[in-house]
């Protein structure tokens, strides 16, 4: 069965970065362009409507939505398919627990990613690449602890903390992990998190 990678974290754990070392490390892995509407970056994203990602809402085209920074975002199953039927690995990138759970709708093995860093890694990070929304990041920080509390006894393949690995590190381990085809399993998050 063909393969997908969720990466799962706060803002700034990483999953840019991360992103970017396993597209260079091997040519099957891809960025999963999640549909957006609203302000805000545009970089990674296939621009839309509302009304397009109501749509599609409507015709069961949509496998997660979700809102946030003001904007609509959107996982649709044809983005996901034309990934895959390109022999690509698609990469996805999530911010809710739900979310990572209503994409293994489509039939792929899911390897789960769990990045974490504290908050003052978000922070700095924001700061450092020039986010304008710096306080809404730290928000966003803060909802994916209490996310994760929420769904503590979720699954997860691999649990990286992205403050003590570099993103190679953190690509290898996820290469390695996806060879080794690893099951996802509940992990400690309250220790996680602190």
């Amino acid at each position: 069965m063909p393969s997908g990678v969720i990466l799962y974290g706060p803002p700034g754990s990483g999953k840019d970065a991360i992103t970017s070392e396993l597209t260079e490390l091997r040519s099957e892995f891809a960025l999963f362009e999640r549909l957006k509407a609203g302000p805000g970056r545009t970089t990674g994203y296939r621009v839309t409507t509302v009304d397009h990602i109501e749509e599609l809402s409507r015709t069961g085209e949509l496998l997660y939505r979700n809102a946030r920074y003001d904007a609509e975002y959107a996982i649709d199953r044809h983005g996901v398919a034309a990934l895959v039927d390109s022999d690509r690995i698609p990469i996805l990138h999530m911010g809710q627990v739900v979310g990572a759970s209503a994409v293994a709708a489509f039939p792929l093995h899911w390897m789960r990613v769990l990045l974490w860093c504290p908050l003052d890694t978000t922070e700095s990070r924001s700061i450092g690449r020039g986010d304008k929304d710096v306080q809404a990041r730290v928000k966003a920080w803060h909802e994916t602890r209490e996310d994760l509390l929420a769904h503590e006894t979720e699954p997860w393949t691999l649990t990286l903390r992205t403050d003590q690995m570099s993103p190679p590190e953190s690509a290898n381990a996820i290469i390695d992990a996806l060879a080794a085809n690893a099951s996802a399993e509940s992990q400690n998050i309250r220790e996680l998190v602190g």
